[in-house]
C-alpha cells in the first residue's frame, strides 16, 4: 500500500505533539496538562489509524479481482477487526 503525504503530515504533528510531551515532562508541568496533552496525541493517532485503515478498504476494494478471493465483505470485517484490535 502507499501512503499519501496527509498520512505523513499527520504523524509528522502526531511526533511533534509527544516531543512537546517530553518537553512538558522535562520542564515538571502539571500532571492535568501532560495528561490532556497525552490524550490530544493518542485521539490523533486513532483518527491517523481510521485514516490508514478505510484508504485501505477502498484500495482493497477497488484491486479486488479473480487472484483475490476476499470477498467485499470479507475485507471489511478483516478492516473493522483491525481497528477493534488497535483500541
Amino acid at each position: 500500500m502507499k501512503y499519501d503525504d496527509k498520512v505523513v503530515n499527520r504523524l509528522k504533528r502526531i511526533e511533534g505533539q509527544i516531543k512537546g510531551v517530553l518537553r512538558m515532562i522535562e520542564e515538571g508541568k502539571d500532571c492535568k496538562e501532560v495528561v490532556t496533552q497525552l490524550s490530544a496525541s493518542r485521539s490523533a493517532i486513532d483518527r491517523t489509524i481510521g485514516v490508514i485503515v478505510s484508504s485501505n478498504i477502498i484500495e482493497c476494494i477497488q484491486n479486488a479481482d479473480d487472484k483475490n478471493p476476499m470477498s467485499q465483505e470479507a475485507i471489511v470485517k478483516e478492516a473493522v477487526d483491525l481497528l477493534v484490535k488497535s483500541r
